[in-house]
């Protein structure tokens, strides 16, 4: 650690504005680490608290009995989506689309606490890709499971580009990627009503998993959303 307790990982210009990996010592709380990313100069996401990424896959894996999973995952992030998946013997493979390569540079460059863990498991497939235009195209296969977690919310996206997944036509050819039974989950820091009547319009059963947890930094309660259909 720098003596200011923070130290720039990576700090590189993207098509979405300044992306930055850094790791700092918590003041709060000696002797604890942590890795940040933020994204535009605005808060993205935290190796502190990934209780609602890790459930992400955790419920759509609870909500599928089969096995052999093929499981698709938009956004890298961290990546703690996907190793939940990955801890499930029940998954055969999963596929993680990144839209900004250098998320995934800091991977083979092991930048990430999970690197290591990542690299090492040959289910595991990373490419440098927009999940939101595979989606929109036509399926050249099918997954049992889609986890998206790229945006802050349906209402609150990194780019407005994005805005056609979350309507009832974008989420219409979404499920056609997924095979008979497949769940599709969202991850969302705020709960979105438009977002989930769009997603019974367009699905046989919709489920919506508030995830909650406590916030050092800021001394209170917080509370993610998960979106599921199937």
């Amino acid at each position: 650690m720098t003596p200011s307790n923070l130290e720039i990982l990576s700090y590189e210009d993207t098509p979405l504005g300044p992306l930055c990996l850094r790791r700092r010592e918590l003041l709060s709380a000696p002797g604890t680490v942590v890795t940040e990313v933020t994204l535009n100069h605005e808060f993205l996401m935290s190796s502190r608290n990934t209780r609602s990424e890790r459930a992400l896959a955790r419920v759509a894996l609870e909500m599928h009995p089969g096995r052999k999973l093929r499981v698709l995952i938009g956004g890298l992030g961290l990546g703690y989506t996907a190793k939940a998946a990955l801890a499930s013997d029940r998954v055969g493979e999963v596929e993680v689309i990144e839209f900004l390569p250098q998320v995934i540079d800091w991977v083979e460059r092991d930048l990430i606490p999970l690197s290591a863990e990542l690299k090492a498991d040959d289910r595991l497939r990373i490419v440098a890709d927009d999940v939101y235009a595979r989606l929109a195209a036509e399926p050249a296969g099918t997954f049992d499971l889609i986890l998206i977690d790229v945006d802050h919310a349906p209402d609150d996206q990194l780019n407005r580009d994005n805005d056609y997944f979350y309507s009832r036509e974008g989420l219409r050819r979404a499920r056609r990627h997924l095979a008979p039974g497949g769940v599709l989950g969202v991850w969302s820091y705020a709960e979105s009503s438009p977002f989930a009547e769009a997603l019974r319009d367009t699905f046989d059963e919709v489920r919506v998993e508030p995830v909650s947890f406590y916030v050092e930094m800021v001394g209170e309660e917080t509370t993610d959303w998960l979106f599921y259909a199937r």
